[in-house]
């Protein structure tokens, strides 16, 4: 990022910069902001930041449908509040795991049906907020933690807290592997913390031959502090697999697979402030947008990816292999080596 870039972000008198007091004022510091809504008018007017002039037709009240968008937008304040609601909400959804401080829900819908929605949340002992805030940015140190991923990287940012990036990940034997592109958004309130992403189409990077290209409808983190040393972490994905799932894989991630990746993630969370010390201790652009190399990328450059758009692959008849299925019984212990976090 450059000086004249930066030149619109606060910083404090000790020349760090501030938290994002919210994701309009962060997104005015470059081109193409979205919309805003009039509390984060009045918030960009106590940071001193630039105003954007008024519309003449101001959009209605209400949250953007996340179903319904049809054009690319950086999320605004109204969007991570939505975000933050359907965290926090109980109805509709059925509690399918709840063990040791980690419970899981999908949403009450037929469990064969091709969207899926499915909520993780987690207590966190001797975790601090911002330590699991960090670990869920840190890309480096996701690829030693997180044994599905394939292939993970940022392309481009946006703004001073979005950016444009890459995944791909293993899927339970034999289905095929999957990879998304997605616009990922974050925002500091506090002492909490929301990450949350869509998916896009970028003219760099089409779907591979040996991937099916999921979609991120609506994906995310919300930290929620409860102590100097302690958090509570909800996971909420709503993804389209692009393929008819076996009933096996839906149950498989509700009672094993995402209860089993949220226990990885603590022990990675517990283990990386020794680890960061060793590795750039004071890289962290998603605190310091200053220090951030990726090349800007306009926002029209990029299209909402659509389900519809992609191929759909029939995995229903699919059968768990026995390796997986041997793995599930007795706990996969085999695959949930972290002693490369060293």
């Amino acid at each position: 990022m450059t000086e004249d870039e930066m030149a619109g972000w606060p910083h404090r008198l000790d020349g760090r910069p501030w938290k994002v007091a919210s994701a309009s004022a962060a997104a005015s510091t470059l081109s193409e902001p979205p919309r805003r809504t009039q509390e984060s008018q009045t918030r960009t007017r106590a940071l001193g930041l630039p105003m954007e002039q008024s519309a003449a037709s101001p959009e209605p009240p209400g949250p953007r449908p996340v179903l319904g968008r049809d054009s690319v937008q950086v999320p605004d304040d109204q969007d991570f509040r939505s975000f933050r609601s359907e965290c926090e909400a109980e109805a509709g959804w059925n509690l399918t795991y709840s063990k040791a401080g980690v419970s899981v829900w999908v949403q009450a819908v037929e469990m064969d049906r091709t969207l899926h929605k499915i909520k993780c949340r987690m207590e966190c002992r001797d975790v601090p907020a911002e330590t699991l805030y960090d670990v869920l940015h840190d890309i480096e140190y996701r690829k030693k933690w997180d044994s599905n991923v394939i292939e993970t990287f940022d392309i481009a940012r946006l703004t001073v807290n979005a950016d444009v990036g890459y995944y791909s990940w293993r899927c339970p034997k034999p289905l095929k592997n999957r990879d998304v592109i997605t616009l990922r958004s974050w925002l500091p309130m506090g002492t909490d913390y929301i990450i949350m992403n869509y998916s896009v189409k970028h003219p760099k990077y089409p779907p591979r031959k040996d991937l099916v290209r999921a979609v991120s409808i609506q994906t995310g983190y919300l930290i929620q502090s409860t102590g100097p040393k302690s958090c509570v972490i909800t996971y909420l994905a709503q993804v389209d697999p692009k393929g008819s799932l076996p009933k096996w894989v839906v149950n498989k991630s509700s009672q094993f697979l995402a209860p089993k990746a949220m226990k990885k993630m603590y022990k990675a969370c517990v283990k990386y402030p020794e680890w960061k010390q060793k590795h750039q201790p004071h890289f962290k652009p998603w605190l310091h947008p200053e220090q951030s190399s990726l090349p800007s990328l306009a926002l029209s450059e990029l299209s909402v990816q659509h389900a519809d758009s992609l191929e759909n692959i029939d995995e229903s008849a699919v059968a768990e292999s026995r390796e997986d299925r041997t793995g599930s019984a007795g706990g996969g212990e085999g695959s949930d080596d972290d002693t490369s976090l060293t």
